[in-house]
């Protein structure tokens, strides 16, 4: 088995590095990286300025604030009537990437495998090798990302450790529905495996969709590692604040990882959470429908341009069929766009397995976690380079 060092010596760059560091260099509109070009609530930063004035910068609690974790469990009863124990099922960690990475680490041995959707999100595939195990994927089907129970059935096997979801998904948008979650939990417990749930962008949900947390279907709490993030609900990516919600013995597990990487998350980026808005605030519908409009505005820019796209359901991503376009492949196209257009994007080869066979399909993922003056602006862009055959 390859050392630690030979796995990340191995990996490449991340994608989302490399576009905003395209973005960068060709002062294009960055539509690639998924961060605001906004902040969120006032009372949060104003938090942080406070608990840092107060002399809250030391070292917190490896598990998190005791504060933080009894809101977050509060947050789950009334938002998703599930109980969780903020003393031993309530874990704070540096953004929902980390705890992927330690739940991974707390679950899997080496030769295990790990089953998740593809399009993936990028960490994942690192952090199944650095535990020794092997990511496979079960491919969405494009264009409404649907998925055969059957083929998901075949593929777990006596090496299989962990199924990952994500929901609402990146790249595609997809809200899993309430039925494909029963039909997900039914594999689960027929096969006595995990589910590590990546739910972080659980309030950005548009239309009629709604989320549901796969933790509160029967007998799915014992089995599932429920994670997610305050920095898309909150608009401070930069703070890399995340959670998770498990069962006392997988969170000891995930707590001893967690505890040998970073120790703890920064404590006054915890205490500034605690002024986040309670679930019953008009700050989360204002939110869903401000991401909406911003989508709604961006749709018909990709459309208008001649890229073929449908609304997303949730996150704050649309994916794009550039193929009327332009025959390049995904990454040379998205280079082209960052080089000659102005404006950055993220191929969606690196969400695969195999991305040579998916650059093929020509398709991007575009932003719209921005303004409307920053979108309207990357739509005038756009339509200087995106005629058919102009690439």
């Amino acid at each position: 088995m390859l050392s630690l060092s030979g796995i990340w010596t191995k990996q490449n760059e991340s994608i989302f590095s490399i576009m905003s560091r395209e973005a960068l260099r060709h002062q294009a509109i960055n539509l690639a990286q998924g961060f605001p070009d906004f902040d969120g609530p006032p009372e949060i930063k104003e938090a942080a300025c406070s608990a840092i004035l107060s002399g809250h910068n030391q070292y917190a609690p490896s598990p998190g604030l005791p504060e933080l974790r009894h809101m977050l469990a509060e947050q789950q009863r009334i938002r998703y009537d599930i109980s969780w124990n903020p003393e031993s099922e309530v874990t704070i960690l540096s953004g929902a990437t980390e705890a992927i990475f330690c739940t991974i680490q707390a679950l899997c041995n080496p030769r295990d495998e790990i089953i998740s959707f593809e399009p993936f999100y990028d960490s994942y595939l690192p952090s199944a090798l650095a535990a020794g195990a092997t990511l496979r994927t079960l491919p969405l089907r494009a264009p409404d990302w649907s998925w055969e129970p059957e083929d998901l059935d075949r593929m777990i096997s006596p090496s299989t450790r962990a199924i990952i979801l994500n929901t609402p998904h990146n790249p595609t948008g997809k809200v899993f529905s309430r039925q494909e979650l029963e039909i997900l939990a039914e594999l689960i417990r027929k096969h006595q495996i995990w589910l590590i749930t990546d739910e972080v962008y659980e309030n950005l949900i548009y239309d009629n969709c709604q989320h549901h947390s796969p933790a509160t279907l029967p007998d799915m709490q014992e089995r599932t590692i429920t994670i997610s993030s305050t920095s898309k609900t909150y608009s401070f990516t930069g703070w890399k604040v995340g959670y998770l919600f498990a069962r006392p013995q997988v969170s000891r597990a995930i707590r001893n990882i967690h505890q040998n990487t970073v120790f703890c998350s920064a404590t006054p980026l915890q205490k500034a959470f605690l002024a986040s808005p309670p679930p019953e605030s008009p700050y989360y519908a204002q939110l869903k429908a401000d991401y909406c409009r911003r989508r709604d505005l961006l749709l018909g820019i990709l459309q208008d341009c001649h890229f073929k796209a449908t609304a997303p359901s949730g996150t704050y991503f649309i994916v794009a069929d550039y193929s009327a376009i332009s025959d390049l492949n995904d990454d040379e196209f998205a280079l082209y766009l960052s080089r000659e257009a102005g404006v950055a994007c993220i191929p969606l080869s690196p969400f695969s397995l195999n991305p040579e066979k998916a650059r093929q399909q020509r398709l991007l993922r575009f932003a719209f976690c921005k303004s409307e003056n920053t979108l309207h602006a990357a739509g005038e862009r756009l339509r200087k380079k995106t005629a058919p055959g102009t690439a």
